[in-house]
């Protein structure tokens, strides 16, 4: 099989129970760099289980310096043409596998491509291919792109140069959490993001605190396509309703405990 000038990047820590089918997806990779912040379960035992087998990985141990941090440090150890990031609980479907051959073949121009993303949904499955979240750049020429370290999540690659859009094929999420567990990830991205926010002096308004979760919802519902995937749609765009929600309330609360700090009055009132 011949091999695609590419850096698959990873970073990870104990995801065991996801890391190897997304292994197994990047087999036409030349390069396979995972980066792991201190796992306790099996995951390093399952890495070194695909080294021994001839798979091209290279495994790093680094202590966690944040979500951009650590993806800027896997980037840094790529050794191919081109990277691509993934997360461990994603995976090439088909159609991006036949397709990255030509994408690698691009011009000098084109120093990056934005690739779609598929959910798996509790009592669905994976979104249909025409039900997609939005393209977001994963696929960089080493050196023309860098994490924006003062992200602190939803962190991306800033290309140095012109990016297109994959006109075909998704990465498929895997992560099917239960609303109870998905709740308590939304409220601890949602932490990350108001505290940049407000550290970088952002505030937040009564119509955008009323408005953000209901725009958010109708663009994931309505635009992104969630409707047609029936009640397992609709759970996921409100979940993102709550995220959005949760962003705005949690700065707006933290904007109010500076302008007035809590105390307790009673004895006036």
């Amino acid at each position: 099989m011949t091999k695609l000038p590419v850096s698959a990047f990873i970073i990870c820590q104990n995801e065991e129970a996801y890391l190897g089918n997304c292994i197994e997806s990047l087999a036409e990779f030349s390069e396979i760099i995972i980066v792991d912040s201190g796992s306790t379960d099996g995951t390093i035992a399952l890495i070194q289980s695909y080294i021994e087998k001839g798979w091209p990985i290279r495994l790093f141990h680094e202590t966690w310096r944040g979500y951009a941090g650590q993806k800027q440090f896997a980037l840094e150890q790529c050794g191919e043409p081109w990277c691509f990031n993934i997360d461990s609980d994603e995976r090439l479907d088909a159609p991006l596998r036949k397709l990255l051959p030509e994408l690698v073949a691009a011009p000098q121009e084109i120093v990056g491509w934005r690739v779609a993303r598929r959910p798996y949904l509790i009592g669905y499955g994976y979104t249909p291919e025409h039900v997609q979240e939005r393209k977001n750049l994963r696929l960089i020429r080493k050196g023309r792109g860098r994490y924006d370290l003062a992200q602190a999540v939803h962190e991306g690659i800033v290309p140095d140069g012109r990016v297109e859009k994959a006109g075909k094929g998704s990465l498929l999420h895997y992560r099917p959490l239960i609303i109870d567990e998905q709740i308590l990830k939304e409220n601890k991205y949602s932490t990350l993001k108001a505290d940049q926010q407000f550290a970088e002096g952002k505030r937040t308004k009564v119509l955008k605190l009323v408005f953000s979760p209901l725009i958010y919802f109708l663009r994931l519902y309505f635009k992104n396509g969630l409707w047609r995937c029936g009640v397992s749609g609709f759970i996921e765009a409100m979940t993102g309703a709550v995220y959005a929600f949760l962003t705005q309330a949690k700065l707006y609360q933290r904007q109010a405990l500076k302008r007035r700090p809590n105390q307790d009055d009673a004895s006036v009132r």
